[in-house]
C-alpha cells in the first residue's frame, strides 16, 4: 500500500534552513577542535546523509580532511515508531582499527541505533568513537548514551526534512518540519 504525502503547506517549520546552516558551522568548529587531522566519519544512512554532507564541507573550512564511509542501520521501516530492534543493513567498507571515528546520525531518540553503531566500531578497534547528531529528543532515551555533539534539542514531535523522512518522503526539504498528526 502506497503512502500519500501530505501537502507541504501542512508541514509546520520547526527549524528553518538558515538556522541549520549556522548550527552546522558551529558544530564543525567544535569537532575540529576535538579531533586530530586523521578523522574517519561514519554516516548512518539514510536520514543523516544531508547533515553529513554539509558537516564535512564545514569541516573543510575548518582545515579538516575527514575520510567518509557509510553504514545503514534500520529500526523504523514505514512506521512512525521504532521496532526496537536495530539491524545492520549495509556495513562500512573501511577499517576503523586504531582510527578516531565520528559517527554522524540524524536524530538521537531511544539511543538504540547510535549505541549499536558505537559499540560495533569500538569492538572493531577504533581508537576513539564520538557521536554527532543533528537532533536530540530529550527524555526519549531507553539506552544510556549521550551524543558528543548535538545540533538541536527538540520535543517529541515526528519530524521530517533535511534528510529525515516518513516512508521515504520529505527528505528533500531544506528545513526540519513537523508532520501533522
Amino acid at each position: 500500500m502506497a503512502i500519500a504525502p501530505v501537502e507541504l503547506k501542512d508541514i509546520e517549520v520547526l527549524i528553518p534552513a538558515i538556522d541549520i546552516t549556522a548550527r552546522i558551522r558551529s558544530l564543525a568548529k567544535q569537532i575540529a577542535i576535538a579531533f586530530p587531522q586523521d578523522l574517519m566519519i561514519i554516516c548512518l544512512l539514510r536520514g543523516s546523509f544531508i547533515f553529513t554532507s554539509d558537516l564535512i564541507r564545514a569541516l573543510h573550512w575548518e582545515g579538516r580532511q575527514p575520510q567518509l564511509d557509510f553504514m545503514t542501520l534500520a529500526s523504523y521501516g514505514k512506521e512512525k515508531t521504532s521496532s526496537g530492534q536495530v539491524q545492520l543493513v549495509k556495513d562500512i567498507a573501511e577499517l576503523v582499527e586504531g582510527r578516531d571515528v565520528l559517527i554522524v546520525d540524524d536524530i538521537l531518540e531511544s539511543g538504540r541505533t547510535l549505541s549499536f553503531a558505537r559499540e560495533l566500531l569500538r569492538k572493531r578497534g577504533a581508537r576513539t568513537v564520538k557521536t554527532a547528531v543533528l537532533l536530540e529528543k530529550v527524555g526519549k532515551r531507553v539506552v544510556d548514551i549521550q551524543a558528543d555533539f548535538v545540533g538541536f534539542e527538540i520535543d517529541d514531535s515526528f519530524v521530517v526534512g533535511y534528510g529525515l523522512d516518513f516512508a521515504n518522503f520529505y527528505r528533500e526539504l531544506p528545513f526540519i518540519g513537523v508532520l501533522p498528526t
